[in-house]
């Protein structure tokens, strides 16, 4: 149960987290590099997504009928929060694209905002479908901070550099999609008797677990195959080898999803599936403060 609750509010913490670390320790160490945003309008960017991703969790749980055992409050409160969470989170969406103007960019977190309601009313009952509109709201989230950080800023010369930059949030979205849909699957893994008996089809129920349980640990070979290229790809340059990033990489994003496909063969309890999606959380978080560490490394070695 506690393990839950962590995997729960640290689904916010680790929105903010991962804004905070690609803004100060990646694009503020950017030599030359104009951003759009100043940083009070950089936190209300992040307090948007964490309103949104926030208001998303409940209308979760109120569609579950979970609030009043999760929140202790009653399910009127819950939609009267849910709704003031979204207006705050859309509101200051409407602000900062007009700021930067592209008041159209208003319609993302409309669209964010409307996704996790249809996903929470009847997309997650929709097998594979569901684990894919998470997924993408997770990468698209990341993608996110590059958009308002650098689209505004970008002239014809600078426009090369931007593209690489932006590159490189467009490939941490790629690896954050692949361990979020993975992470899906375990928490279907996790929920297979209630959403059978519950009339919920999903790839467990379909396919049965333990099937997809081997299946689990054959994607998870993806994004360690992602891992092993960019190693092989990025980590050496003219300077010779990032040596700290990595060391880091192996020990703090290698390591625990060696741990996770070793752990996932043998799971049983809703406890085992627990402790694997917290794995995966900290997988993400951990791949977050990578571009800290790289940057940093990188610098150094100039």
């Amino acid at each position: 149960m506690k393990t839950a609750r962590l995997i729960r509010y640290g689904n916010l913490l680790l929105i903010a987290f991962a804004f905070c670390t690609f803004r100060y320790g990646f694009l503020e160490l950017q030599a030359g590099l104009p951003l759009a945003l100043n940083n009070l309008q950089f936190l209300l960017l992040t307090i948007s997504a964490v309103c949104i991703g926030a208001g998303g969790f409940l209308i979760n749980n109120i569609i579950d009928n979970d609030v009043e055992k999760k929140y202790g409050i009653t399910e009127g409160m819950a939609y009267n929060l849910y709704m003031g969470l979204n207006i705050i989170g859309v509101g200051i969406g409407f602000y900062i694209s007009n700021y930067i103007g592209t008041p159209s960019y208003t319609l993302i977190f409309i669209l964010l905002s409307g996704t996790m309601y249809l996903y929470a009313t009847s997309l997650k009952y929709t097998i594979i479908i569901n684990n894919i509109i998470v997924s993408c709201i997770v990468a698209v989230s990341v993608v996110l901070i590059g958009v308002f950080n650098l689209y505004p800023s970008i002239t014809p010369e600078n426009k090369p550099y931007m593209a690489t930059i932006f590159s490189i949030f467009l490939d941490y979205a790629a690896f954050a999609f692949i361990i979020s849909f993975i992470r899906e699957i375990i928490k279907n893994l996790r929920d297979t008797d209630k959403d059978y008996n519950n009339g919920i089809n999903t790839l467990p129920i379909a396919l049965g677990k333990s099937r997809i349980a081997k299946i689990t640990v054959a994607l998870t070979l993806i994004p360690v195959a992602m891992i092993l290229y960019y190693i092989d790809a990025y980590f050496v340059n003219e300077s010779g080898m990032l040596l700290y990033a990595l060391l880091y990489v192996l020990i703090f994003v290698l390591g625990p999803l060696i741990y996770f496909m070793i752990k996932l063969w043998t799971a049983k309890a809703t406890r085992d599936f627990d402790r694997l999606s917290l794995t995966l959380k900290v997988v993400l978080a951990f791949t977050a403060l990578s571009i800290v560490v790289i940057t940093f490394n990188i610098q150094n070695n100039a």
